[in-house]
């Protein structure tokens, strides 16, 4: 299982920083903007529901081949209906986990994104909640 820390997101707070509107281009060169008169605020960007959403960090390796690393950021949505493939925090048998919503052979599956370690079988006696459904992840590009 992941071990996950939880945030809460200043909701009230300036977090406005520059923006080029222009975009960055992923093809060919274009000449960089020379002025930046815009902002963005990332909670209008990465908030749809600002009284069901916030912020987890991840703790653990189980999701690395879904580019989820340890110590990444998560935006998580509490008012999303889950749906298969879904990357979710869930809460099972006391603990709280990250993993894929699979459904299968009508049976619901939670499925890492790890070879080293096995998928999680939900059964009736299961303790279980889909905490939250993840909407962004964010992690470093560069120490």
């Amino acid at each position: 299982m992941s071990n996950l820390d939880f945030f809460n997101i200043a909701k009230d707070k300036d977090s406005q920083i520059p923006y080029a509107d222009g975009g960055v281009k992923a093809g060919f060169p274009s000449p960089a903007q020379d002025y930046m008169d815009q902002t963005i605020d990332f909670n209008k960007v990465l908030i749809s529901h600002k009284a069901t959403t916030f912020c987890t960090r991840v703790s653990g390796d189980s999701m690395i081949d879904a580019n989820v690393f340890d110590g990444d950021y998560l935006i998580v949505d509490r008012s999303l209906e889950p749906h298969n493939g879904d990357m979710a925090v869930c809460f099972i048998d006391g603990e709280f986990t990250l993993k894929f919503i699979e459904l299968a052979n009508n049976q619901l599956w939670l499925r890492p994104a790890n070879p080293n370690y096995p998928k999680i079988k939900v059964s009736e006696e299961s303790d279980f909640i889909v905490w939250g459904v993840v909407t962004y992840i964010i992690h470093k590009a560069r120490d």
